[in-house]
């Protein structure tokens, strides 16, 4: 491909994974706000439960909240790669590229690591985030 079609196509990228990686923070704080406002309450007067984890979700079964705590990690480290993208764009040269692929890289790795919450929508952003980093190296 071009040097001009390829730019255009991270652009495209870009823009995708930041809308996509902005809905996954915002499902995962979701789900990090219900389960602090409909968790346990422990205090005094209050026995611990006898199944009790620092991460209980009210919802789903007990790996949720690990998969909800990988799904705000992702999209937090997802984010500051566009932002590494962004800046590699900017500029289009060879010295801005390590960054940009070493932490799009990351991401992706983060976000196949997330992929038990949201499956079908981590799914596809875990398959643009592939196609991103296919995009910065070509």
């Amino acid at each position: 491909m071009a040097n001009g079609q390829m730019r255009s196509a991270v652009s495209l990228l870009l823009v995708l994974n930041f809308c996509m990686y902005a809905i996954l923070l915002g499902i995962g704080g979701w789900a990090m706000n219900r389960a602090i406002n409909h968790g346990f309450i422990i205090g005094p007067g209050f026995n611990k439960p006898t199944h009790f984890s620092p991460i209980q979700f009210p919802m789903g079964n007990e790996a949720t909240g690990f998969f909800v705590t990988f799904t705000l990690i992702t999209g937090v480290v997802g984010i500051a790669s566009l932002l590494a993208g962004l800046d590699h764009y900017r500029s289009w040269d060879a010295t801005s590229r390590p960054a940009a692929v070493s932490s799009a890289l990351i991401a992706w790795a983060l976000t196949v690591l997330a992929m038990g919450t949201m499956e079908a929508f981590t799914i596809i952003l875990s398959a643009t985030q592939l196609v991103y980093v296919a995009a910065l190296y070509g």
